[in-house]
């Protein structure tokens, strides 16, 4: 069979596929979340809202978020029209951030949120599904840890001109921003090849199975994967789920918590120094990212790589809890590159490490958003609601509590789920039968 050449070797890309795939995860870094913390700021500064409402507003996007993800894995598995989707995603959420900008009224507010939430669902599982059938698993962790660099380097670029033109033209011009990046996304989108994207590996389907069965027996395997059923078995998939819903659940509010104070007790300079924050954490997320890549090739498990990230977030909310100061807030926000750039790559691997031969990899990165949307939006949500009856310390010291408890809960449970002795499977730089890890 000619697939089987093609199995035993490292895929080629074009160079406009690899390309497309970089500027994707570049202008995709700034549309995928829409304008994130500097909403909390317009809200507050610009229009002068309640922190209630602004967790409101902040949590509706990650609830619908939240409700879309399975639907989305499930779309991403099931249709070959991958590329398609993120133009559309990227252009709904151009949409709902043009509507926030003319229209910041509370409903209409609300609504913008809730198509955000809804539309930026997609855009991770598509770009991973994307990558995985352009790459194949070899090569998919040196890829998404490529992926991140990008994506990290978008979000330092977003966030200078956000602070620069917010400080200067206006809170409403960073929605513009946003959806300049989505009108590009289409335009890189285009660039990437779609005969080079095989969409049975893009799924986590078992090619490097072709060799060693009938033709029947492969069609078999590209077109079939495992039962919902049997996937929410696998306790290994459960335990990280939740130990992603506790990450962001102590995380996701930090920051635009952060930017509250410095638009209440800074006000003027709330903008710029938010848009330092995430300068500086952008920064630190590309090192991390390739960092990560190399830890990764090195052999250091994905379990001990996910702790550092879980260690950071209680030790980053107690000394948000300190301090109003702009210049400290900025630097331990550092931290949150660290966090954020480890948990960017290594959820993906994870994934991936659970879904090897399964066919569901693109759910289970829905799943993973969806973990991240609920957590998130709980975050947003209770830490809104403690803000506004006991403080900021009192909010901050809550969210590190919640930390604290993930941490436990992952270095209790989670075992890891990378290469180990014995197994055969195949692995990154490998070739050999499909497996699972089986740590259940």
């Amino acid at each position: 069979m000619t697939s089987t050449n093609k199995n035993c070797c490292p895929r080629a890309l074009s160079r406009w596929s690899t390309y497309g795939l970089d500027i994707l995860n570049l202008l995709m870094a700034d549309v995928r979340d829409g304008v994130g913390p500097f909403l909390s700021v317009y809200l507050k500064g610009g229009q002068h809202w309640g922190a209630g409402d602004i967790g409101i507003a902040m949590a509706v996007s990650s609830m619908f978020g939240a409700v879309c993800q399975i639907p989305a894995g499930l779309l991403v598995d099931g249709i070959r029209a991958k590329r398609a989707l993120v133009a559309f995603s990227g252009l709904a959420v151009a949409a709902g951030c043009l509507s926030i900008a003319l229209f910041p009224r509370f409903f209409l507010v609300i609504v913008s949120q809730a198509l955000l939430g809804a539309a930026s669902a997609i855009i991770p599982p598509a770009l991973a599904a994307i990558s995985l059938g352009l790459v194949g698993p070899n090569q998919f962790p040196a890829r998404v840890s490529r992926n991140e660099g990008f994506n990290h380097a978008g979000n330092f670029a977003a966030a200078l001109l956000a602070g620069f033109i917010g400080q200067r033209y206006g809170y409403q011009w960073i929605f513009f921003l946003v959806c300049f990046c989505a009108v590009g996304s289409i335009w890189a989108v285009a660039l990437i090849r779609p005969q080079e994207i095989d969409h049975a590996i893009a799924r986590g389907g078992q090619r490097e199975a072709e060799d060693r069965t009938s033709p029947q027996q492969t069609e078999q395997l590209k077109v079939k994967p495992i039962a919902l059923m049997d996937l929410f078995r696998r306790k290994d998939l459960v335990i990280f789920l939740v130990s992603v819903i506790l990450f962001h659940f102590g995380n996701a509010a930090m920051l635009p918590m952060a930017g509250q104070v410095l638009a209440k007790v800074h006000p003027g300079a709330d903008v710029s120094a938010l848009g330092a924050c995430i300068i500086a954490a952008q920064l630190v997320m590309v090192g991390v990212a390739a960092g990560t890549g190399w830890a990764l090739r090195a052999g250091i498990g994905r379990r001990k790589i996910f702790m550092i990230a879980l260690i950071l977030l209680p030790i980053r909310g107690i000394l948000f809890s300190l301090t109003d100061s702009p210049v400290a807030i900025v630097a331990i926000q550092l931290l949150d590159g660290v966090a954020a750039g480890i948990f960017g790559v290594i959820s993906v691997i994870i994934a991936s490490d659970l879904m090897r031969g399964t066919g569901r990899f693109n759910l289970a990165q829905g799943l993973v958003a969806l973990a991240t949307g609920l957590g998130a939006s709980m975050s947003n949500l209770v830490a809104g609601f403690v803000v506004q009856a006991f403080g900021y310390s009192i909010g901050f010291i809550t969210l590190a509590t919640i930390a604290t408890i993930a941490l436990l809960f992952f270095a209790i449970l989670m075992p890891e789920t990378g290469p180990r002795t014995g197994l055969v499977a195949d692995l990154p730089g490998t070739t050999g039968t499909v497996a699972v890890p089986t740590n259940d």
